[in-house]
């Protein structure tokens, strides 16, 4: 099975567009809509779509931030499976992928992501992949997590 990892263009923007967030997630993440409107306001977030054997399954949204701590920071900011595409242990394989590439392209020490405490299946998927609290919150009180590389 092969995992495959494509910047947003705009021959890919309207699939993107059609990825739906599981209705119990929509307190914690975005919609892809407003991600790349994030985008497109952010010049470092590197927008993404996820794809498993060259079928779109998630989005995720990545990116290194210059003036953040001593030296920046990298960040994964958004990441989610279809919802269509749930269920089937995408976001393990997906998420493993999406971490080995942001390595690869920041060559970084650490990894950092923020999230709603109470999202019980992100927390579990991040703890899996080596991520933990690190005692702090971002301006919307959501706490940060980290893996060090």
């Amino acid at each position: 099975m092969k995992t495959t990892i494509i910047e947003v263009s705009k021959e890919k923007v309207t699939d993107i567009l059609k990825l739906r967030i599981n209705e119990k997630q929509k307190a914690y993440i975005e919609t892809t809509e407003q991600c790349l409107k994030d985008a497109k306001k952010c010049k470092y977030y590197r927008p993404v779509g996820l794809y498993y054997d060259d079928i779109l399954v998630g989005f995720a949204m990545y990116g290194f931030f210059p003036g953040e701590g001593e030296n920046g920071r990298v960040w994964l900011d958004r990441f989610f499976i279809d919802a269509a595409h749930q269920g089937f242990g995408l976001g393990s394989i997906m998420l493993e992928a999406l971490i080995k590439r942001i390595i690869e392209e920041y060559g970084c020490p650490e990894i950092y992501l923020n999230i709603v405490e109470d999202n019980q299946a992100a927390l579990h998927l991040y703890r899996k992949s080596g991520f933990a609290f690190n005692g702090e919150s971002d301006y919307n009180n959501e706490r940060l997590m980290v893996k060090k590389v």
